[in-house]
């Protein structure tokens, strides 16, 4: 079993730097898709035009700490509604489940 955590906060603001630090790593994630496909982090992560943008849906994992889920907000943004909306279905749809691997165990 997994434990899966919600971070939000504004965009580059080190919420990954954090999840680093608490999972005793310097090293990036590893980022699958919601059907277990890993992705590449590159990608993931863009180029410098959409440096900071993550995929909600998308689970951070890092090596160090296998047993715990991260997912990473796209940020909150002052007068954008998209990233509010992405975040509320988000937290609603894994809310609801009755798989404990897929429910949200805690939002930071």
């Amino acid at each position: 079993k997994r434990f899966r955590i919600f971070v939000m906060g504004r965009a580059n603001a080190g919420k990954t730097t954090i999840l680093q630090r608490v999972c005793n790593s310097m090293d990036k994630p590893e980022i699958f898709d919601r059907m277990g496909n890993k992705i590449d982090s590159d990608i993931s992560a863009g180029n410098s035009d959409t440096c900071g943008h993550h995929d909600i849906q998308h689970e951070l994992v890092f090596q160090s700490k296998p047993g715990f889920v991260f997912h990473d907000s796209c940020g909150f943004e002052a007068g954008s509604t998209q990233e509010f909306d992405q975040m509320k279905h988000f937290v609603t749809d894994h809310a609801v489940t009755t798989r404990v691997n897929e429910c949200v165990h805690a939002i930071w």
